[in-house]
């Protein structure tokens, strides 16, 4: 048997994920069919695609029938990327996925062969000072067979693991894109 544990640095499941999405629901039908009889909180489907170029004198409207396939939206949602990652993490655990909120991973650990060996989570219970408070407590290790970060590009444990495994080598500098939207 499999257990599986998350560990979440914010409150709650979501509680970090601040931005909104269009959504091709394609994914969730193939991981949960029935995600619409389950309370998915995909509700809004759009229904209407813009493609504008901007400039300093204005914008200019690029006829829907010109826009590639990846610009057209039918049949996508408007959704809260931390609502759906709530119910996800309910999804999780009524499969049995332990989920624990408030605990950031702090440090991985190896083995002696240099493979990962799991995460460690920080203290709590530290004051401004960097000083034990009446409420310490030591951080957990995590040991597992297996040990997926999920943490974005650029945090701050796949920062040591790129560094230790000079995962970067040879890999073209990092890259930015900057969208808009306005929904």
């Amino acid at each position: 048997e499999i257990g599986v544990c998350v560990l979440e640095k914010g409150s709650e499941i979501g509680a970090h994920i601040v931005s909104g999405a269009v959504m091709d629901p394609r994914a969730l039908c193939e991981l949960i069919p029935d995600w619409k009889d389950k309370g998915a909180p995909l509700n809004v489907e759009v229904t209407e695609d813009r493609f504008l170029f901007l400039s300093q004198t204005g914008a200019k409207s690029v006829p829907n029938w010109a826009l590639p396939d990846n610009f057209k939206n039918h049949s996508n949602y408007v959704i809260s990327l931390a609502n759906l990652t709530r119910w996800l993490g309910q999804q999780a655990e009524a499969l049995g996925v332990e989920i624990f909120p408030g605990f950031p991973a702090a440090e991985v650990l190896y083995n002696e062969d240099g493979s990962v060996k799991g995460v460690a989570t920080g203290n709590l219970g530290i004051g401004k000072d960097g000083e034990p408070t009446e409420n310490f407590q030591l951080g957990m290790e995590l040991h597992a067979k297996y040990t997926l970060f999920c943490e974005g590009a650029r945090g701050h444990l796949g920062r040591q693991l790129s560094d230790k495994f000079k995962l970067r080598d040879g890999a073209d500098p990092q890259v930015y894109g900057i969208g808009i939207k306005e929904l």
